[in-house]
């Protein structure tokens, strides 16, 4: 449902989008995508309604986890609607300032992690075992940084045709798979009770929306997700893991968005200290970009890796845990 409706929203807004001139202003330093200004974006609306519509559909409004969920992915993907608009108003790059975003993506993490704390999610399982930590108190802090961290480092991913898209698909197919064994595997005793299991479906309703959507986001993109859609694939991508007990397995999973992130951070740091850079631009998609290889081969990669990932978050389950 969610796959179908993505692909009707898709078919009915990239037109929209095209004819209102709601364009991609394109960096001007990034000169292999010069022939992408004026893209249409803002598009993460087409994957964001279906998969919130698909799943209460389904569902309906039972869960009081499933229920904030699709209101964490909205929030957060209003943020990036902000964002957008400033952009496409204004005919600029840049939207909103450094710290208005940081701002209201901090506010947007402080709700979650109340509501999760409140709800004493504060157990989380131990990679590759079947050990569970409890962090107590110190989830506040550590929550509200899982939240910043992942929507940043998705929203930076944003870089290349279907790559955030593409890479989120794989992220929530196997988030919502590790939610599905952990609780077989641990039955009564799982961290979040049975509430969780409509995470999982929601998760499942993300990677069909995403998968639609991809239709017009693949190289060459018909439509960019724009802020509007990184934005709330990060912040719904720290909710699943941090409700479900996975927290510690968002740099596994998400290792891609961790290289984009960690990129741009050592980058920095490196050429404010040398005035000399690491990398031949940041995020570390575009220095692949700049060492000659073209974006679907990048896209591939960074999907093959995280489709790996994902399978070794499995692998104690598929074993048996006790293995381990």
């Amino acid at each position: 449902m969610a796959f179908f409706l993505a692909v009707i929203l898709g078919k009915i807004s990239v037109p929209v989008l095209k004819k209102r001139g709601i364009g991609q202003n394109v960096l001007k330093y990034v000169s292999e995508h010069k022939e992408k200004n004026g893209t249409p974006t803002m598009g993460g609306w087409i994957f964001i309604i279906p998969s919130v519509a698909a799943y209460f559909i389904m569902f309906g409004f039972g869960s009081s986890y499933g229920n904030f969920a699709c209101l964490v992915f909205v929030i957060f993907a209003l943020i990036g609607f902000a964002d957008d608009f400033i952009k496409v108003r204004f005919a600029k790059n840049e939207g909103l300032l450094p710290w208005q975003k940081m701002f209201f993506l901090f506010g947007a993490a402080a709700v979650a992690t109340t509501f999760l704390y409140l709800r004493n999610a504060v157990v989380d399982y131990v990679p590759f075992s079947a050990q569970r930590f409890n962090f107590g108190a110190a989830f506040l802090p550590l929550s509200v940084f899982v939240f910043l961290a992942t929507s940043n480092c998705v929203n930076l991913t944003d870089g290349l045709d279907g790559l955030a898209a593409s890479v989120s698909a794989v992220y929530f197919f196997f988030n919502a798979l590790l939610i599905i064994f952990e609780i077989k595997f641990f039955a009564d005793n799982y961290v979040g009770g049975s509430e969780i299991m409509t995470i999982a479906a929601l998760c499942f309703s993300v990677t069909a929306a995403l998968i639609g959507f991809l239709i017009y986001n693949v190289n060459k993109a018909s439509v960019f997700m724009g802020d509007t859609g990184s934005l709330a694939l990060g912040g719904l991508a720290a909710f699943t893991m941090t409700a479900s007990g996975n927290v510690m397995y968002i740099p596994i999973l998400g290792v891609a968005f961790v290289a984009s992130g960690v990129s741009v951070i050592l980058q920095v740091l490196h050429f404010k200290r040398t005035k000399r850079r690491i990398f031949l631009m940041a995020p570390l998609h575009h220095h692949f970009q700049h060492k000659g290889y073209g974006e679907s081969k990048i896209v591939f990669c960074y999907v093959s890796v995280t489709i790996i990932t994902g399978l070794l978050c499995l692998l104690a389950y598929v074993g048996g845990i006790n293995v381990f």
